[in-house]
Parts: structure tokens; sequence; C-alpha cells
């Protein structure tokens, strides 16, 4: 069994989810296909992260990873704050009832009205350009409110075996490092009230001495930068990066590791800038593991001796799962016939979906128990960028609902 599928439990033969079978909750929704998060699985990760990472450090919530309204809203109590990457992400976040003072706005391409809307808001602005920059100081000069600004940084490292690599080199995202100092001088004297800075060099990365090594660069490149510009720090998003474990080779991240050196990291912080909050942003780490996609089989064929388990799901809910998500490779998702859970698989199957390209596979040559038409597909690590990373018009099927139990 994959090591992701031991988080779930099973009630009798049946995966079981917030307390219920997946059968039941399938007839609840009335539909499939469908995303289902389980808030146990949340609260367990958000506890699991107090736990191993320092006190001082405040956890953020990337609602890029999944934006269901119900989910923030969940995850509003339990975390410091949101990150969002666009207005209507920054709409859902305030809807939740979070501050805006712990709310920060990155991402590349901000248009003038979203930075109108994040400045009346009073979101933290995290600066991608000197453009925005200077955009920002003529909206914050015309509508007459106080704009919070964060200078987000391009350094000259990324995080090596990350799934994406978001720094070093040239990069559409944040301020190449050797130019920050001038523009820090320049937005301050133009009257924005420079916060801090925003180091984000990569995503989806299991080695915990990778990441430690990167928080470690990003810390001192932070310090170093903010004494060159003569401006105090007193936000400083150090981004996550954490990754989970999608296939079986695949090892989880040694939380406790990243812990302990992040510890060291935030002394160091205090002793140079005491005023200084330390921010780990994570997405994908806190939801990715605790959402299941669930596709019911339509269809069973057999051709030239290969099986195929057509179902009403497929790359236009959950396009990762394809394949067509950044893998280079094509692995598998862990993959189960939910209503037959734990048991022993006596056939290779390749589940695929509805959508006319053969790109629309969710499992290819997956060892399982045999599956009929009306049993339920679950693709496991569902929980971030799953639907709405996903091209849900293609041929006009259905959307997946959404459920959190």
């Amino acid at each position: 069994m994959h090591p992701a599928m031991r988080l779930w439990r099973a009630h009798g033969r049946c995966l079981e989810i917030g307390g219920q079978s997946l059968l039941q909750l399938a007839d609840r929704i009335g539909q499939t296909p469908f995303f289902a998060y389980d808030r146990r699985l949340l609260d367990d990760r958000i506890a699991k992260l107090r736990q191993c990472l320092p006190a001082q450090v405040k956890l953020h919530y990337a609602i890029k990873a999944n934006p269901m309204p119900a989910l923030v809203q969940h995850l509003k109590p339990l975390v410091d704050g949101f990150d969002v990457a666009s207005a209507g992400e920054m709409m859902i976040a305030l809807d939740s009832g979070m501050q805006p003072a712990a709310i920060a706005f990155a991402g590349p391409g901000k248009t003038d009205l979203e930075l109108r809307q994040a400045v009346a808001g009073g979101l933290l602005v995290e600066l991608e350009s000197e453009g925005e920059a200077k955009r920002l100081v003529k909206i914050a000069d015309r509508s007459g409110y106080a704009a919070r600004a964060a200078v987000r940084i391009n350094p000259d490292f990324s995080l090596k075996g990350s799934g994406m690599r978001m720094g070093g080199g040239a990069q559409q995202f944040g301020v190449d490092s050797e130019r920050v100092p001038q523009l820090v001088r320049q937005i301050v004297s133009a009257g924005l009230q420079f916060e801090g800075f925003h180091i984000f060099a990569g995503s989806q990365n299991l080695r915990s001495d990778i990441i430690a090594d990167v928080q470690r660069q990003s810390v001192e490149l932070a310090l170093r930068l903010a004494e060159r510009a003569g401006q105090p720090l007193h936000y400083l998003n150090i981004g996550g990066g954490f990754g989970i474990p999608y296939f079986p080779k695949d090892e989880p991240l040694d939380l406790e590791h990243v812990g302990e050196a992040l510890g060291a990291l935030v002394e160091m912080t205090a002793s140079q800038q005491p005023q200084a909050e330390v921010v780990v942003e994570l997405g994908r780490y806190i939801v990715g593991e605790a959402g299941i996609y669930v596709a019911r089989v339509i269809d069973r064929k057999e051709s030239r001796g290969q099986i195929f388990l057509v179902t009403d799901g497929g790359l236009h809910h959950q396009l990762a799962a394809s394949g067509n998500f950044g893998q280079v490779i094509r692995r598998n998702y862990p993959l189960a016939i939910g209503n037959k859970f734990g048991a022993v698989p006596t056939e290779t199957a390749s589940v695929v979906g509805c959508l006319c390209t053969p790109l629309d596979l969710l499992g290819d040559r997956c060892e399982l128990p045999a599956a009929e038409p009306g049993d339920l597909v679950v693709v496991f690590q569902s929980g971030a960028y799953g639907r709405t990373a996903s091209p849900d018009a293609f041929l006009s099927h259905p959307a997946a609902v959404e459920v959190l139990v």
C-alpha cells in the first residue's frame, strides 16, 4: 500500500472519509466525479506543523493550492495568515474573516484594479517588479489609502530537486536580488509602507536538508539586503516548498529536521532584526494529502489483452494525476478502487477518463482488485492543484463537485 493511503481509514471494505463510507458519501453528493477533503487530515497536518516548527514562526496558507471557500474557512482559525495570487483569492480570504493585515498578495502581472482592491482592503502587496512598484505608488497617491508593500526577491539560488524552480537565473517572479536595495529605497521615499521581503525559491521538495539549506540562504540574503537598504524588516516570508509523496519511491519529508534547522534561523533573525516576523508559506503540504478525487467506472473493456476501466472523470478535473501538470516522466498517483479498499489486487488495469484524447489517463497499468461498472475509483493526493488547476471546460463535460467532510 502506498504511504499516502495509510493516512486513510477503512469502513469495512470501503474507504472512509469524514466518518462515513465512500459509498454513503457518493450517495449523499448524488453524482460523480467529485473531490472530497477530510477535516481530520487537515487538522492533523496543522497540528504536526505546529509541533515541529518553531513557535515564533507564522504559518500562512497559500490559497492557490486549493481555494475552496469552505476549506479556506476551516483553515482560517488554524493558521496565522493567507497568501493570495489574484483578486478572486483575495475575496475568498477576506470573506473567511481573516484580518487583512495577515493577508499577502503575490504574483506577477497584478492589474491596476487588483492593486487598487488590495490597497483598499489593507493587504500587504508583494511587489514583483520595479514597474509594479511605480504603479502601486500612483494608485496609493490617487486613492489616499496607505499602501503596505514588501518586495519579492528573485535570489541567485534555487531550490534544487523541486517540482518547480521559482528562483535563480532569469525569472518572471520577483526582483533580482542585486536590484532590491535600490528599489526599497525608492518605494520608501515615494511614501509606501515598506514591511519586508518574500523569497520563494521552489516547490514540491521532499529533501529536508535541501529545504533547510535554502531557508538558510534565504534568511541570510534577506538580512544582507535589509542592511544594504537601510530599512528594518517587519515581515520575512521565506516561502515553503515542502513536498508530499506522490509516487512509490517517494519518502515523506522529515519535518522535524526542517523545524530544528529553522529554529536557528529564527534566532539569527531575532538577533539582527528583532521586530521581524518569519513566515512560512505552505499550500500543497497542508491540503494535498487531505483530498481525494472520485470517479465512477462507466465501462470495463479489453483491448488486445489490456484491461481499461473507463470512468466519468478525467484530466479535465484532475490534470496533475494524468501526468500533464509538470511531470517530465509520467508516473501514477496512488489510486484504489474505493469501495474495495484494501482488497488484494487481482489484475492489471489502466484507468482512463471520458475525454477524446489518449492523454486522459488517470492510472497506467495499475495493480487493482477486479473492478466493474459502478465501482468508485479514488485518486489520492488530490487536495492541492486539482479542480482549479485543471481544464474543466474541455469537451464541455460537467464540473466536478467539491465537498469538505
